[in-house]
């Protein structure tokens, strides 16, 4: 502990007092992340002080744990270097540029859907229906729920009730969709993980699982590319994948400028 720098450790203390606060207002029915965290921006919870705000919330324990211990870790070294007036901005950078590709992907992802719901409703049928949902909300459904409508509806194709219900249905799934909030330093942490990968690439770091070593620069680059086949691969799923991607990205493009117009690499 004698090696937490002053900006790290108000992060921290910041992190930690806001997710307290969140389970002690959540026992009175009061929900901070429908406040703070980030909603995508078609979303009716959707405030633009959210774009800051939700690098400070975490999901529980074991997510702000290990973002913290991160934050620690690596930003402890990158503020002893920088020193915490650009430290600080260097997160803060990394934590907006995380957020902008997450919501950007976001986007894009969400306009897919409605244009493929909007061709649906032009020819809704039982079957449409069916292989619009399995598609794109397979992992949010009740699959014996989906086929009990589905044989229903078969049955009276023509019902004009059924088809209401299942274009109702539809659009609720993609409000959902738009109303999961994102939180978390993970973005920031990301940034400062490539920061230290780049400021100290043959540092050798010890892995929990495999217990190997292995030097920072290719923890980093692993690490990244790992961040952006999950991302591609796992779309919706409930880890912000391009959120880190973003992170390291806007965190390479500071480095890079700042190394520009310095003659020294910090």
């Amino acid at each position: 502990m004698r090696n937490l720098t002053p900006v790290v450790k108000n992060l921290i203390m910041a992190n930690v007092v806001l997710l307290l606060l969140t389970m002690l207002l959540e026992r009175t029915g009061v929900d901070l992340v429908r406040y703070l965290g980030l909603f995508y921006p078609g979303s009716q919870y959707f405030m633009p002080h959210q774009l800051v705000t939700h690098m400070f919330m975490h999901g529980g324990l074991m997510h702000i744990f290990f973002n913290m211990y991160a934050l620690w870790i690596f930003g402890s070294t990158l503020e002893q270097v920088w020193g915490g007036k650009r430290f600080l901005f260097y997160y803060f950078v990394t934590g907006l540029g995380a957020a902008a590709l997450h919501t950007f992907v976001n986007w894009v992802e969400i306009s897919h859907v409605q244009s493929a719901a909007k061709a649906l409703m032009n020819t809704l049928t039982p079957d449409a229906f069916e292989g619009f949902i399995v598609k794109y909300f397979a992992n949010h459904i009740d699959p014996s729920a989906l086929d009990a409508f589905v044989s229903q509806w078969s049955a009276t194709p023509d019902s004009p009730t059924l088809a209401a219900q299942a274009e109702e249905y539809v659009n609720s799934l993609i409000r959902g969709r738009m109303n999961i909030p994102t939180v978390g330093a993970s973005g920031a942490v990301f940034g400062v993980l490539l920061a230290f990968g780049m400021l100290f690439p043959n540092t050798q770091l010890m892995l929990l699982f495999p217990p190997i070593p292995i030097k920072a620069k290719y923890f980093v680059i692993g690490y990244g590319v790992l961040e952006l086949v999950l991302g591609v691969s796992n779309q919706g799923s409930n880890v912000a994948h391009f959120a880190h991607v973003g992170g390291m990205l806007f965190g390479f493009l500071l480095i890079k400028y700042w190394q520009k117009k310095s003659q020294h690499f910090y």
